[in-house]
């Protein structure tokens, strides 16, 4: 990544240049996805994946009323592969799918020709902005769409607060710098307290941009939000940024714009951004008991029978990363944001 002598960079600004800038931004210039990437997303592992949110997102239409015209759009497309496997469901659901504008929010261009490749001749719309989403209610999804943004890291030490920053230098390599600042200023833009009772924040302005879009489309017109995400619930913040090369986790400071870097969402900030722009986002749980309330087991049994074992054997070998909390049962959380007088459990029930 190219920058100038004696660069300083916020961490936020950082990670946008490593992984979004245009010519030599990690998601600019290749495909990550799948075995021979850096790293699998459940949509690549099984169509099962894609299947249960498609099955959910129909279950939310019919709670919404089943409007005849809504916008169903997908925060940050990937290899083009969950929405390609929930138009082939949708289309089983003619009712549904004759009511349902598709959208794609893509930033990366070389993404874009990948999905528009593996969706030719459907019906979907990329987005620049989620200000060009057509007034309609909006089922907005997000599947490991927040931990791919840029985030600012802060620091507290000797009961002052400072913000994490890359020093780039001419003689010496890229290192980490910390800076003194006022978290107050911070708070004040936000709208909320985030540091009590912290040593540690992780916290993305652009997320907080987006959701607060989201947040007004839904208030608006109705709809929700759907996140599926690695990440926790603790009360304390943790230190969680890493980069991902090769299915490994490493130094952010190396191979810069050749590897993804990504953090660990913590759904109870989520929360509490949602509240902060009048969102209800009480339902959360884990993938493993979101997708068997929705009925992988059973749909797995249903695609497998009468198959050879050896095809048996990979469609329950596929199912086991998905649901096994040893793999990403547990580590990947699920959380719904709503209007506050919507009531919808669907995937959510205990």
């Amino acid at each position: 990544m190219r920058t100038r002598i004696n660069k300083i960079l916020t961490m936020d600004k950082f990670i946008n240049e490593a992984l979004y800038n245009k010519r030599l931004g990690y998601y600019m210039k290749k495909n990550p996805f799948g075995e021979k990437g850096d790293y699998i997303t459940s949509p690549n592992i099984s169509i099962l994946f894609s299947e249960m949110i498609a099955i959910w997102t129909i279950s939310f239409w019919e709670n919404l009323s089943c409007p005849k015209k809504f916008n169903l759009i997908e925060l940050g497309g990937g290899n083009g592969e969950m929405i390609k496997q929930m138009l082939s469901t949708f289309e089983k659901f003619p009712s549904f799918n004759n009511c349902c504008k598709i959208n794609i929010l893509e930033k990366s261009e070389y993404l874009k020709k990948i999905q528009k490749k593996k969706l030719k001749n459907k019906k979907v719309k990329w987005l620049r902005s989620l200000n060009e989403i057509s007034s309609l209610p909006s089922i907005f999804i997000a599947n490991e769409f927040f931990d791919a943004l840029p985030i600012k890291q802060f620091f507290k030490k000797d009961k002052k607060w400072y913000e994490r920053s890359i020093k780039f230098s001419k003689l010496s390599k890229p290192r980490f710098l910390d800076i003194l600042i006022n978290i107050k200023k911070v708070e004040k833009k936000i709208g909320f307290k985030i540091s009590n009772n912290q040593k540690i924040i992780e916290f993305s302005p652009l997320a907080f941009e987006y959701i607060k879009i989201i947040s007004k489309k839904i208030n608006t017109k109705n709809g929700g939000l759907l996140i599926l995400d690695y990440g926790n619930q603790e009360d304390h913040m943790l230190d969680t940024l890493q980069s991902v090369k090769n299915h490994k986790f490493g130094n952010i400071l190396k191979n810069i714009g050749n590897s993804d870097i990504t953090y660990k969402i913590n759904f109870k900030l989520l929360e509490k951004i949602f509240r902060n722009f009048n969102l209800k986002a009480s339902n959360i749980t884990n993938q493993k008991k979101f997708l068997v309330n929705l009925g992988i087991l059973s749909r797995a049994e249903i695609i497998s029978k009468n198959l050879p074992f050896s095809k048996k054997a990979n469609i329950y070998y596929r199912l086991k990363r998905l649901i096994d909390e040893k793999y990403m049962g547990n580590l990947f959380k699920v959380m719904l944001a709503t209007k506050k007088n919507t009531y919808f459990n669907v995937g959510f029930e205990n």
